[in-house]
């Protein structure tokens, strides 16, 4: 079966976690950030060596290794009961993080939505990614230089996944606004579009 997925979408920065945790508190919502499964990897198995091998060559890891580790990460939780794909709706960040990987899931994707995270001042998106590296420990991300190389990625390999999905699916939401905000933006476009469990 496919799964139904609300797909959040932005710039590094630009809140998508955030959003995320938010609506995976909410019954018949589940979570997935495709940055913690990775985070999550044990680097003794087969995929976490992998892992480890591109990560340590600063490079992204093959869109072929992604995908089957979100898979196996989406069977895991089906078969521990956190996510009950029949009533659950799936909410994804960070993946598809490319137009191949768009590709390789349409079979297994059911999008409903995608929720376009746009902070439109550098400035937000440097001090969110500064404020969360120092609370995660992602160090890297102090560094204003692989900052501006992650928003340039973004922009050359991620933004055409908007342009994939289409204006029928695609919902832009300020991201420059409070998270408190911006959650009541997406919530609402979750109304109006049928996609809210009932009461």
């Amino acid at each position: 079966m496919k799964y139904r997925t609300i797909l959040l979408f932005g710039a590094p920065g630009s809140g998508k976690g955030t959003q995320g945790k938010i609506l995976g508190t909410v019954p018949h919502f589940f979570h997935c950030a495709c940055g913690d499964v990775f985070r999550n990897l044990k680097p003794e198995t087969p995929l976490g060596r992998v892992f480890v091998k591109y990560s340590a060559e600063g490079k992204l890891v093959p869109d072929d290794f992604t995908v089957q580790l979100w898979e196996e990460s989406i069977q895991a939780n089906t078969r521990s009961g956190r996510f009950h794909p029949k009533s659950d709706i799936l909410v994804l960040d960070g993946i598809p993080r490319n137009v191949h990987q768009a590709r390789m899931l349409k079979e297994t994707l059911d999008v409903r939505a995608m929720f376009w995270l746009q902070a439109k001042q550098f400035d937000h998106l440097v001090s969110r990614l500064q404020r969360r590296a120092l609370k995660e420990n992602r160090l890297d991300d102090l560094n204003i230089d692989v900052i501006r190389e992650r928003l340039e990625t973004y922009e050359k390999e991620t933004r055409p996944v908007v342009d994939f999905y289409g204006k029928k699916l695609v919902r832009k939401v300020d991201a420059d606004q409070l998270p408190l905000e911006v959650c009541y933006t997406i919530m609402g476009h979750i109304k109006r579009l049928g996609l809210l469990p009932p009461a």
